[in-house]
């Protein structure tokens, strides 16, 4: 079976970037990726 990740930079627009990791998460994700991964610190994106 396949498995997708959560591009957060094109899914779940309606959220602040940060609380996406959550949406993803929620919908059933146990993966994401995004674009430009430098515009926020590790500190704030790590789990």
């Amino acid at each position: 079976m396949p498995r997708f990740a959560a591009n957060l930079s094109m899914m779940f627009n309606e959220v602040p970037f940060l609380d996406r990791f959550a949406a993803a998460a929620d919908a059933g994700f146990d993966a994401v990726e995004f674009l430009f991964p430098y515009e926020h610190r590790p500190e704030e994106i790590g789990a």
